[in-house]
């Protein structure tokens, strides 16, 4: 049995790592402040796919974690797994409206090295951001693949201009990662995932309220996408990036990075018409240009994935079809259930 601890437990990136451990057996403990407009959901409500306290090894702290590591009690427990979640994000609206707010996770991060360097947990899963890589790489025309070497924190390798203050952020928690490696022998990874998504996703993200407004548009059937909808994404259910941290977290201990990716590239566009495919209906989408849209394409190289053994499995289809069963509620028709025609979208009307 390990002890974990999962700073931004209750978001919802941290709520599927809370329940992969609890499930392993493992003693978690979960800080989070719940933020407003965090996503981030009290226990006590029950928490959307698992209720976390019929799980005997489950404690819950409501607080900012940078309270949490100055209060000396929390160096007291010795932990196998720290798991450092906690940010300042909400989507694209913040990163680009709210960018000093964002900076905030600046203080966070420095917090989490500074208790990490004395209370010297065993592993630190520490979560970064694609966000981390250069702009010019993500430009139309000459996108490309983002593949981990292009951001070199070490000797006299190149960084580029990450995205906004969000990106600068991350791009220093995993030079402070890297540091505590070399300085004081903490062992971390730090994961750059792509545009997760998930079931219980808020939606502050663009996968949750895309498929929000095709159930919403059933009867009129157009559907709207921000920017120009032609915008690339790489979309990773929730479940393949706790699976592919859990299979390759013990590979790397020097801080270095790793991407959570799929390596395929989806336009909003396709998401909308996909989404409304699903439910049964062929959707006119109407982008929307006056929204914020980010950079034209951001993709992930699987390549240093694969090569530690993991790939991310769920077909995109796959995961909307699980998303509108969760937004359809209980009772409803499973769009995995419904004939191949009406998933298609070609069934009359």
């Amino acid at each position: 049995m390990r002890r974990v601890l999962v700073t931004g437990g209750a978001g919802f990136v941290g709520r599927h790592f809370t329940r992969h451990f609890l499930e392993q057996g493992d003693e978690v403990r979960v800080v989070d402040s719940i933020a407003p407009g965090s996503g981030a959901v009290h226990p006590d409500g029950g928490w959307p796919l698992f209720e976390p306290r019929d799980f005997a090894g489950f404690s819950f702290e409501q607080l900012d974690c940078r309270q949490w590591f100055a209060d000396e009690r929390s160096g007291e427990a010795s932990y196998d797994l720290a798991i450092h979640l906690a940010a300042v994000v909400g989507g694209r609206v913040v990163i680009e409206e709210s960018p000093l707010e964002v900076a905030v996770d600046l203080s966070i991060d420095a917090a989490y090295w500074q208790w990490a360097r004395t209370a010297r947990p065993a592993k630190t899963l520490c979560f970064s951001s694609s966000a981390v890589y250069p702009v010019a790489f993500q430009q139309e025309p000459g996108w490309v693949l983002l593949e981990e070497p292009m951001v070199e924190l070490s000797g006299t390798g190149s960084i580029g201009m990450p995205d906004m203050s969000y990106g600068w952020a991350k791009l220093t928690c995993e030079y402070l990662a890297h540091l505590a490696h070399e300085r004081h022998g903490l062992a971390s990874v730090c994961y750059r995932p792509f545009s997760g998504y998930g079931e219980d996703q808020d939606d502050h993200y663009p996968f949750p309220s895309i498929c929000a407004r095709a159930l919403e548009s059933r009867k009129s059937k157009v559907v709207t996408v921000w920017g120009s909808g032609r915008q690339l994404r790489d979309f990773i259910h929730i479940d393949d990036c706790v699976r592919g941290v859990v299979s390759t977290m013990d590979s790397v201990d020097d801080g270095g990075a790793l991407n959570l990716s799929t390596g395929i590239p989806t336009n909003f566009i396709e998401l909308a018409s996909l989404a409304a495919e699903v439910l049964g209906y062929r959707a006119v989408i109407e982008p929307v240009p006056d929204r914020p849209s980010g950079v034209f394409a951001r993709c992930g190289s699987t390549a240093r994935q694969e090569s530690l053994g993991f790939s991310a499995a769920i077909p995109l289809r796959e995961g909307v079809e699980r998303a509108m069963e969760h937004l359809l509620g209980p009772g409803s028709s499973s769009p995995r259930q419904q004939p191949q025609a009406l998933r298609r979208g070609t069934a009359s009307g």
